[in-house]
C-alpha cells in the first residue's frame, strides 16, 4: 500500500496517457503504449539503481527538480525532439520535412520513412552511448576507494589495476578502436570514432565538473560550518545545493539520456509513431525516476549494500551490447533482461550477506 502511495502520481499520468492513446488511437494504441511503458521500465532499471547514488547527495529541492524539470527534460528532449533531430541531421532535409515524415508513420524497413532514417544512424548513435556508459562502469570498477566489493574475484584485480592514471579513458578508447575497426561499416567508421571520442569527451566533462563543484562546496561548508565539516570528518554524505547540485542534476540529465538511446530506437521496432513512443518511453522514464527517489528517500543502497555495484555491471554489460548493435541486432528483451538479472542477483547477494553479518553478531541477553 505505501508502495502503491508512492507512486499515485505516475499511476495517474498513466491513466491519463492511456484516455489520450484510446482517443488518438484506440485499443491498438493503448496495447503498444502499455508495450511501450515496460519496455522503458524493465530497460532502465539499472538506471535508477546507478541515479540512486548521485541523487542521495542532493537536496530535497533538486530531488524535486529532478522529478519535475528532469522529466520534462526526458520526454520532451530524449523521447520526441532526440529522434526528431537525428531524422533532420541525419537524413539531410529541414525540420519541416522531418516533421512530415514523423506524422506520416511510415514502416521502419521502407528507405526514406521516418524510422529508416533513424535506424540508419544507430552505429553513431550507439558509439556515442556505449562509451560514456563504458566510461562510467570503467570508472567504477577502478576506482581504488571503493570498499564493498560484489565480485570479489574480479573486482579486487580490477581496483588494484585502477592506480594507473587514466586507465579508463585507455581501456574505453582501445574498445573504440576495436568497434570502429571490426564492427563498423567502412562508410560510417569514420562518424562510429567521432561519435564515440564525444563520448567520452562529455562524459569526463560532465563528471569532472559534478565532481569539482561538489567538492568546492565540502569546502565551503566545512569553512562555514562546525556541523558540515563534523559531517565530513565522520563520512556522512553533506547535501549538495547550488551550483554543485546543478552539476549533479546536468550530469544525471546526461546519464539518462545514454540510457534512453537504445530504448528509443528500440521503440521503432514496436511503432512508427512518435506521438505513441513519446508518451509510452516517457511514462515509462517518470516510474524510473520516481524509483530513483524511492531507493534514496528508503536508503535501499546501504540496505542492499552490492546493489550499486550490481546495477554497474548490467551498465558495463549494456555498454558492450551497445557497441555490439553497431553491426549486430540484439533483442531488447535480452539487453533488458540481462540488467534486472545482474541486479536482482547483487540484491540477493546483499540480503545473504545481511543474514550472515546478523548471525555473527553476539545476542543480547
Amino acid at each position: 500500500m505505501q508502495l502503491l502511495k508512492f507512486f499515485r502520481i505516475d499511476l495517474a499520468i498513466t491513466v491519463a496517457c492511456l484516455a489520450v492513446a484510446y482517443f488518438y488511437g484506440a485499443w491498438e494504441a493503448v496495447v503498444i503504449t502499455l508495450m511501450l511503458i515496460l519496455l522503458e521500465i524493465v530497460f532502465s532499471f539499472d538506471n535508477a539503481a546507478v541515479n540512486a547514488k548521485y541523487l542521495a547527495k542532493m537536496s530535497h529541492f533538486w530531488r524535486k527538480i529532478f522529478l519535475s524539470v528532469g522529466i520534462i527534460i526526458a520526454v520532451f528532449g530524449m523521447r520526441l525532439l532526440f529522434p526528431f533531430v537525428i531524422v533532420w541531421t541525419a537524413g539531410g532535409i529541414g525540420p519541416i520535412d522531418a516533421w512530415n515524415l514523423a506524422m506520416e508513420k511510415g514502416d521502419p524497413s521502407t528507405p526514406g520513412t521516418y524510422g529508416y532514417i533513424l535506424h540508419s544512424a544507430h552505429g553513431t548513435i550507439a558509439a556515442f552511448g556505449g562509451m560514456f556508459l563504458l566510461m562510467l562502469f570503467l570508472e567504477f570498477v577502478f576506482d581504488t576507494d571503493r570498499e564493498v566489493l560484489w565480485l570479489r574475484w574480479v573486482e579486487k584485480p580490477l581496483q588494484f589495476l585502477g592506480r594507473i592514471s587514466a586507465l579508463s579513458v585507455a581501456v574505453a578508447l582501445i574498445a573504440l578502436v576495436l568497434v570502429a575497426e571490426n564492427l563498423a561499416a567502412p562508410e560510417i567508421r569514420h562518424e562510429v570514432y567521432l561519435a564515440g571520442i564525444f563520448g567520452i569527451v562529455v562524459f569526463l566533462a560532465v563528471n569532472g565538473l559534478a565532481g569539482f563543484m561538489e567538492a568546492a562546496q565540502e569546502r565551503r561548508e566545512e569553512a562555514m560550518d562546525e556541523k558540515a565539516a563534523e559531517a565530513l570528518a565522520t563520512g556522512r554524505t553533506l547535501v549538495l545545493t547550488g551550483k554543485a547540485a546543478f552539476s549533479m542534476f546536468m550530469f544525471l540529465e546526461v546519464l539518462d539520456a545514454s540510457f534512453s538511446f537504445d530504448g528509443v530506437l528500440g521503440a521503432f521496432a514496436v511503432t512508427s509513431d512518435p506521438i505513441i513512443i513519446a508518451m509510452g518511453l516517457g511514462v515509462g522514464a517518470l516510474f524510473v525516476r520516481s524509483m530513483t527517489v524511492y531507493l534514496v528517500e528508503h536508503d535501499a543502497l546501504s540496505q542492499f549494500r552490492y546493489m550499486e555495484a550490481g546495477a554497474h555491471w548490467a551498465i558495463g554489460v549494456l555498454a558492450v551490447m551497445l557497441l555490439i548493435t553497431v553491426k549486430f541486432t540484439i533483442p531488447e528483451v535480452v539487453i533488458g533482461l540481462a540488467g534486472i538479472v545482474l541486479i536482482a542477483s547483487s540484491i540477493l547477494w546483499s540480503i545473504r550477506a545481511n543474514k550472515k553479518d546478523a548471525l555473527l553478531e553476539p545476542s543480547v541477553q
